[in-house]
């Protein structure tokens, strides 16, 4: 791996070299970061390096596979080499598949020859190949093609250079698209169809089923140059000299004239209409002036990044940067530049003037780190965030659970939109209705719904094994939720509904087995499941856990650590067991755990449930020891190479959490608006907040060693508590760390 490695370095500096004009935080973004792993230690991270604008809805991005599946879910693998063409929609750093919308590759190979095909592939080398926020660039090995790309909120650009003297073809393709693990949920395009309106027009649509049960993408394309020969493909139907196609595997090939000029392509996407997308054409990128977009994309990029600054290394800039540009990346904008948007219920409605339809929602990656990383540096986009997964309720009776291209597809466990709406109503932010938030959190509290059946979990008062799969997940996870709804009742002044919703939210003790001092799984009868293995994340005839095992749900009471601390005998007892968490033997019967990595004992940075337990010890008197773990995760876990992350990136939460521990502390309690102690790494950051103020941490850390907490001052007085507060931050003032070996 040296040369690969050497390669990369490489291709760091010289992408770094060519942003060097830029003299904001933008030049320190690396799209390759957490692209490709290095060995069977660690997970993908699942990131493309493809161009797009904060939020956006179009993501133009190359495709290295056939049929990627979901260890391959946004379609690129730094450790390949073949490119089969340029969609414009991706996910990022899922375990699912799917969008992967309206694919594009150029060639020079004669058209009689492409037609017999059903791929497109062309090889590629790291060294021809560079990104940076808002482009992507790269030249084929064997056809000399450079393709470079960069976008708008819901369009993306092409510019094609061809060599001198051979054939100038385009390929559209409506039949790429993924296959997730195993072949399940494989995506089935019920139609589609590619239509050539005149010579520089090309439009389209599909509706398939995937991951997400039912979608819908138009597009609108325009041509710099005139179509010259047009060739449309349905199945094995061939149509010579076609302007239509339509089916389930269409394809076209486009000819342009022969010119020194690059050809230039724009592509604008809709979910709801062909005409809705040439508006968003018409009102985001009506020229033909690639440069000026892309740099348009550089300009949005600075200003989305900026209002936080960092005194560091410049691995930590790029990694620290690189993680705040992969947090922005979603959720996506889904709603036209006119209003329009696709409900979930499949209707169309609009939206009021200036809102914004977002969707894409990993709430259960998400909820713990990079929602409340939104509530505090962007805070301006969360009103629309809350009034996004709203408008779900108002039509489907319940909150997302994981919400894609504007509706649900019931992935995961727990109902963890509650946890988010919760805290940007209880953080006052702007356009969020409390009254409408609590209406929704109660009303998905009450209502049965996949992964959620609350009346199970009110008979019982747990969930039982196997009546429903995941059952101690789900009902720890529920629990916390819980705790949500009772945070906004109570301050809501609603009593009544406090008791009620507190009481579910301690409903975690009836599955606590003090023998083994583990959460387990019961029968119907209130009979512990046995064999018991804390190890295994399928144990026999079970499957109590959701991606993670005994040892990582161990500490899920994230709304009453202090009730888990005195459950599981006291404070000593409690930093023991946090010990055995991260000095246990590594070990990992992979029954079910394939989505687990990164492992420190049994704690698995690579996936979720661990992401809070190092911050854990400063509930029991051992807070040296959550610095320790904090810091020892970041300095070995994160780096700015392609395999810069231990498990997949999950749509900006990896990247989150390194954000808030790198600054020095970490939203255990997502909702709670209290930050924990870990070890900050920089020696100063400075965060702008809205009205003007800044808030400032600094330290007087010099090294990797150096990254225990020895005293604390707030504003110039000494500090004694192990947290600060949201509100806290939100006056502004200075938060100072005096660190040593």
């Amino acid at each position: 791996m040296k040369t690969k490695t050497g390669i990369f370095g490489l291709l760091l500096l010289l992408t770094m070299s060519a942003s060097a004009q830029q003299e904001g935080v933008t030049r320190y973004v690396n799209p390759f970061i957490g692209t490709g792993k290095v060995d069977d230690n660690s997970l993908k991270g699942g990131n493309f390096p493809g161009a797009a604008m904060p939020f956006g809805m179009v993501q133009l991005s190359p495709d290295e596979f056939v049929r990627p599946n979901g260890d391959e879910a946004s379609g690129y693998d730094y450790s390949r080499d073949t490119i089969y063409g340029f969609s414009h929609t991706h996910l990022s750093g899922t375990g699912c598949v799917d969008l992967l919308d309206v694919l594009v590759q150029p060639s020079v190979k004669p058209v009689a020859t492409l037609t017999g095909q059903e791929t497109f592939p062309e090889t590629f080398s790291h060294a021809r190949e560079q990104a940076r926020v808002g482009y992507y660039a790269v030249r084929y090995d064997g056809s000399d093609i450079l393709t470079e790309l960069t976008a708008t909120v819901r369009t993306g650009m092409t510019r094609i250079t061809f060599p001198a003297g051979k054939p100038r073809n385009l390929i559209f393709d409506m039949a790429h698209a993924g296959q997730n693990r195993g072949g399940d949920r494989k995506t089935i395009i019920f139609n589609s169809q590619l239509r050539l309106l005149d010579s520089t027009t090309l439009v389209g649509y599909r509706k398939l089923s995937g991951w997400q049960k039912e979608r819908s993408v138009y597009f609108y394309a325009k041509f710099s140059c005139p179509v010259t020969d047009a060739i449309f493909k349905s199945g094995k139907e061939v149509f010579l000299k076609g302007d239509v196609a339509n089916g389930r595997n269409t394809k076209c090939f486009l000819s342009f004239s022969s010119t020194s000029e690059p050809l230039l392509v724009k592509v604008a996407l809709s979910p709801v209409s062909v005409e809705n997308a040439r508006l968003n054409m018409e009102k985001e990128n009506p020229s033909w002036n690639f440069d000026t977009i892309a740099k348009d994309a550089e300009t949005a990029w600075e200003k989305e990044l900026s209002n936080i600054r960092i005194d560091g290394t410049d691995e930590q800039k790029a990694i620290f940067y690189t993680g705040l540009y992969h947090a922005y990346i979603q959720p996506n904008t889904i709603s036209d530049a006119n209003g329009d948007y696709v409900r979930s219920d499949y209707t169309v409605a609009r939206l009021p003037e200036g809102d914004t339809q977002y969707s894409t929602f990993s709430l259960w990656d998400t909820f713990r780190a990079c929602n409340p990383l939104y509530t505090l540096l962007k805070p301006e986009r969360v009103g629309d965030f809350v009034k996004s997964m709203l408008r779900q309720y108002e039509v489907y009776g319940y909150l997302p659970i994981w919400q894609l291209w504007g509706s649900e597809n019931y992935c995961m466990i727990g109902n963890h939109a509650i946890p988010v709406v919760v805290d940007a109503a209880l953080k006052g932010l702007p356009g969020v209705n409390r009254a409408k938030v609590y209406e929704a959190v109660r009303g998905s509290s009450l209502r049965d719904h996949p992964q959620s059946p609350w009346s199970m979990l009110e008979k019982y008062g747990y969930l039982p094994e196997p009546k429903q799969i995941e059952s101690v997940s789900i009902t720890l996870e529920n629990a916390y939720d819980d705790a949500c709804v009772a945070r906004l009742a109570k301050a809501l002044g609603k009593t009544e509904d406090y008791d009620y919703f507190n009481r579910r939210a301690h409903f975690y003790r009836n599955l606590y087995d003090a023998r083994t001092g583990f959460f387990r799984a019961k029968d119907e009868q209130d009979n512990w499941m046995e064999p018991f293995n804390s190890y295994s994340y399928k144990p026999v005839g079970m499957h109590p856990y959701a991606e993670g095992n005994a040892w990582q749900y161990r500490f899920f009471v994230l709304q009453d650590v202090p009730d888990l601390v005195n459950l599981m005998g006291g404070k000593r007892k409690f930093e023991q067991a946090l010990d055995a968490l991260f000095t246990d033997e590594t070990r990992v019967d992979l029954d079910g755990g394939g989505n687990a990595s990164g492992f420190i004992g049994q704690y698995a940075h690579g996936n979720e449930p661990s992401h809070h337990c190092a911050y854990l010890y400063n509930w029991c008197g051992a807070d040296r020891k959550a610095q320790y773990y904090a810091n020892k995760v970041m300095t070995e876990q994160y780096n700015a190479r392609h395999d810069g992350y231990s498990g997949n990136e999950d749509c900006g939460q990896m990247s989150a959490w390194y954000v808030w521990s790198s600054m020095g502390f970490y939203p255990v309690d997502p909702a709670s608006g209290i930050y924990s102690f870990g070890s900050p790494q920089f020696r100063k950051v400075e965060i702008t907040l809205p009205g003007g103020r800044t808030f400032t941490v600094k330290s007087n850390r010099k090294g990797k060693e150096d990254c225990y907490i020895k005293a604390v001052r707030l504003n110039g007085k000494a500090y004694k508590k192990n947290y600060i507060t949201h509100a806290d931050i939100l006056r502004g003032g200075e938060l100072e760390f005096v660190m040593g070996k």
